[in-house]
């Protein structure tokens, strides 16, 4: 059957991923299961996307009852699951207001957007430029490419947008040569995720906040991978003791149906008015049902067992053969190996019954927030098991 299925992929779907061999029929907490019936525990959550695993019951029933009432109506009128998330998210957050989007590339958009049209109200085309970090990752679409800091991804797209500059992660002194009278803002995740997992240093961290504090340069936090409790807090930007004025977010926070957004502060929650911005299908009330599961499921208690169980894999796979450093914070976690090829270790496991991610030439791991400490134990009794065997 496996065959079949690439087959079919082949002649219709254009060609943007290179898949596992495998076609996944099901999910049930942290487990998948293929077409043949095989089991898989899954460490990749679709991407750190599926936070309260699969067929999560008050999910499932939000989610069916919301679909047999009002799956889309437009943001031309108001529905009732939007503004109970929309208020739950500036309350939890402090921020002052909330817009939705679809995608974490949509988000990160729409954080450059707010930032632009505030440079332009506020300074008239003095500043255009957006700071961002050598080795990120921001998305996608054509804007979100030139954010991304890594050079890989400027290739053959090619014209870009201009107005983005980059900065050596960690370095201040990167940071102090960059920032200049035309910067508008400072863009940057708390743990580089596509980058590598590679979590930032609170003093460069400060000194990002200072500086903007100090120049009126807005700080915007991209927590599209960090956010939604994967770092053990509702935002990983919370583990520094910042306040950013812009902050995006998506893929955990509707555990599966397409969505993001972006969070306001007081300073720049009315830059955006009527017809600066806008999305058909942003904050529909199926996807906001969804999250308001997620939001209630994120109390104190289940996020310092996020912090937890972050920490017991950590522990155990500092413990492994070939493994040369553990980085991340919480559920959130990079592997890098002693000149062991990440993909073939991944291959080993997948045959064992567990999937992982890669990060650049690294093991990455962004299981459910909800698996299980026996589950985490099982997990890593196999990629012991691997990397024993190589």
């Amino acid at each position: 059957m496996m065959n079949k299925y690439k087959e079919i992929d082949d002649q219709y779907i254009a060609h943007c991923y290179a898949r596992f061999p495998i076609c996944i029929k099901s999910g049930q907490g942290a487990y998948v299961f293929d077409t043949e019936g095989k089991k898989y525990l899954d460490f990749t959550a679709g991407i750190g996307v599926n936070g309260l695993g699969y067929a999560y019951q008050p999910w499932v029933q939000a989610v069916q009852k919301q679909a047999a009432n009002l799956a889309h109506i437009s943001n031309l009128f108001y529905n009732e699951p939007v503004l109970e998330l929309a208020q739950k998210l500036v309350k939890r957050t402090g921020m002052s207001r909330v817009f939705f989007q679809n995608s974490g590339a949509e988000s990160n958009e729409g954080a450059i957007k707010v930032a632009h049209k505030y440079a332009n109200d506020t300074y008239h085309g003095q500043r255009n430029e957006i700071l961002t970090l050598v080795n990120s990752f921001h998305g996608r679409t054509m804007e979100t490419l030139v954010a991304t800091g890594q050079d890989v991804f400027h290739q053959k797209f090619d014209p870009f947008p201009t107005g983005f500059d980059y900065v050596v992660a960690n370095s201040i002194e990167s940071l102090e040569a960059k920032v200049n009278e035309h910067t508008e803002a400072i863009m940057m995740e708390m743990v580089q995720g596509e980058g590598g997992v590679n979590a930032l240093d609170p003093a460069f961290v400060q000194k990002v906040q200072e500086i903007c504090d100090a120049k009126d340069i807005l700080l915007i936090i991209d927590e599209v991978q960090t956010g939604i409790g994967r770092t053990g807090t509702f935002f990983a930007y919370e583990q520094y003791g910042i306040h950013p004025d812009i902050v995006s977010f998506a893929k955990g926070i509707a555990n599966g149906i397409p969505m993001g957004g972006v969070l306001l502060s007081e300073k720049v929650k009315d830059v955006i008015n009527y017809g600066d911005h806008g999305s058909t299908f942003a904050g529909n009330p199926l996807a906001a049902a969804a999250a308001n599961v997620v939001m209630d499921t994120m109390t104190p208690t289940f996020l310092e067992e996020v912090k937890e169980k972050g920490q017991l894999i950590k522990t155990s796979i500092e413990k492994m053969p070939h493994v040369k450093s553990v980085t991340g914070l919480g559920m959130m976690i990079g592997v890098e190996l002693d000149g062991l090829d990440a993909k073939e270790v991944l291959a080993k496991c997948r045959d064992k019954g567990v999937l992982f991610l890669t990060a650049k030439t690294k093991i990455r791991m962004l299981p459910p927030l909800i698996m299980t400490t026996s589950e985490i134990q099982e997990g890593m009794k196999v990629l012991q098991s691997v990397l024993e065997e190589m």
